[in-house]
């Protein structure tokens, strides 16, 4: 399925598990949902947390973006571009969950408190906000250069908007009733389980549900077991392996995700380019999409796939790569994860087929939340992993930047080249037509190092019981629940 590329809309536009706590299903009108990935920040929003606040729907921004990439009003009815660089956004009547109005000055708050946090969100590591409050219901923003792209950088769940109340004193927000989506955060059980209850004070309305039971499984199987037994309605990334089983209850999606081999350019062995070429070559990735995924994948053509159509087909040439070295015996350390399901399968299969070209490699294999600061830290020479291309505006230059620039805050591949960070900073700067070329050209500059190795164009499969509607296969992955969800 090809999805087209990030719009923006018109801007008047209006718009428990086998290892959990929740046992049978969800009753009095509640939904009872297992998700892959367990909170790492106390659900903080400035990080990956923030998509969980989001695909529960707790939470709203300024904006928000569809299963289309297109943007559309949400707190904001609607905005107005005055300049280059400044836009004004009119609020619309809502409330926080606590019972505190939304106005100007608490959403001008929340941004200040974005931009001042300890570990700086993502989709603020290329742009420069400055929120003022220019009445009760209108709050203007202003960029340090022009950014086409604020829209849709405002609908990203780091950006959304939380109670004045929910900010602490060294930063901290608490998400805990506080928000202002469909449904309220009533409690966080650590990495296990979370409770939400309807928001009766939605500003579209009540939820067809009374309430979401949470429970947070790495395992990929006992989500779908749960799903398959009747104990929960929905299942997060149900493992391809289980869509026979499964049937009409696996729900495929079409993904902008690629799973890719990040490799260590500043350490160890693979700092070496000619080493990195030698893991490029070995890598047999058109096995691996029809073997491991089941056909429900893609051997990668590049980091951008199929759900980019412009992008489609379109890869430049990479030129100027290393030649490839012989390993002779070199020692890798492979990294990957258990919360999706094929990925410690698809790193035994690489273990053999550089252990073939000549590598001596060893797996490490854990929860994601075990590996994740070491492999910001550059402790693994090579590091496996799901990436969304298309997470944080919809648009890939920020995927770009933060994960192969030298200031990238996901910069696991601890890639820092001065041709690549000038190639990704003339794609931020353009807009419209010239923009795409210019991602196609840092594209091809970041190949070109072999700091990463693009695997599979991935589908995802979500795991959604018989008698729900209204859930959200979003190949963005910021929606799973919503205020129409509900089980018959």
């Amino acid at each position: 399925m090809r999805r087209r590329g990030f719009l923006l809309a018109a801007a008047g536009t209006g718009l428990t598990s086998a290892c959990g706590s929740f046992t049978g299903t969800a009753g009095g009108g509640r939904i009872a949902v297992d998700l892959a990935f367990a909170p790492t920040q106390g659900l903080s929003p400035y990080g990956d947390d923030g998509l969980l606040l989001s695909r529960l729907a707790v939470v709203d921004g300024l904006t928000r973006m569809d299963t289309a990439g297109v943007i559309h009003p949400a707190l904001a009815a609607k905005w107005t571009r005055t300049n280059a660089t400044t836009w004004e956004f009119t609020l619309r009547d809502a409330r926080f969950q606590d019972g505190a109005r939304v106005t100007a000055q608490a959403v001008v708050g929340a941004l200040r408190a974005a931009g001042r946090a300890k570990v700086k969100p993502r989709v603020l590591s290329d742009v420069t906000l400055t929120a003022a409050a220019a009445g009760e219901r209108t709050v203007r923003i202003t960029t340090g250069a022009a950014d086409p792209l604020l829209p849709a950088r405002l609908a990203n769940p780091s950006l959304a908007v939380f109670s004045p109340a929910a900010y602490g004193k060294d930063g901290a927000v608490d998400p805990v009733g506080t928000a202002t989506g469909p449904f309220t955060l009533t409690k966080l059980n650590g990495a296990v389980s979370a409770t939400l209850d309807r928001f009766d004070g939605h500003w579209r309305g009540r939820a067809a549900a009374h309430g979401v039971d949470v429970t947070f499984v790495a395992d990929n199987n006992a989500r779908a077991n749960a799903l398959r037994s009747g104990q929960i309605e929905l299942a997060e990334f149900v493992p391809a392996a289980q869509a026979l089983i499964l049937g009409g209850r696996a729900r495929k999606v079409a993904s902008v995700r690629t799973t890719t081999l990040y490799l260590n350019t500043r350490t160890g062995p693979l700092a070496d380019p000619g080493l990195r070429a030698a893991v490029r070559e070995s890598a047999d990735t058109s096995a691996l999409a029809k073997s491991v995924y089941e056909g429900y994948a893609e051997r990668a053509t590049g980091l951008l796939g199929p759900g980019f159509a412009w992008a489609d087909g379109k890869q430049l040439p990479v030129t100027g790569r290393a030649k490839a070295a012989t390993p002779r015996g070199q020692h890798l350390t492979l990294a990957t994860y258990t919360n999706r399901a094929e990925l410690p399968e698809v790193a035994a299969a690489l273990q053999q087929q550089l252990e073939r070209a000549g590598f001596t490699v060893r797996l490490v294999i854990k929860d994601y939340a075990r590996l994740e600061t070491g492999a910001l830290d550059g402790e693994y020479d090579a590091f496996l992993m799901s990436r969304s291309t298309a997470l944080d505006t919809g648009d890939p230059v920020s995927y770009l930047a933060s994960d192969f620039t030298s200031g990238g805050s996901f910069n696991i591949s601890q890639l820092h080249d001065s041709a690549v960070d000038a190639a990704v900073r003339e794609a931020a700067g353009l807009d419209g037509t010239a923009r795409r070329p210019a991602v196609l050209a840092a594209e091809a500059a970041i190949l070109r190092t072999d700091a990463a190795v693009p695997v599979v164009h991935e589908e995802h499969l979500q795991g959604v019981g018989a008698a729900v509607r209204g859930v959200v296969l979003d190949p963005y992955e910021r929606q799973f629940v919503a205020l129409e969800t509900r089980a018959r």
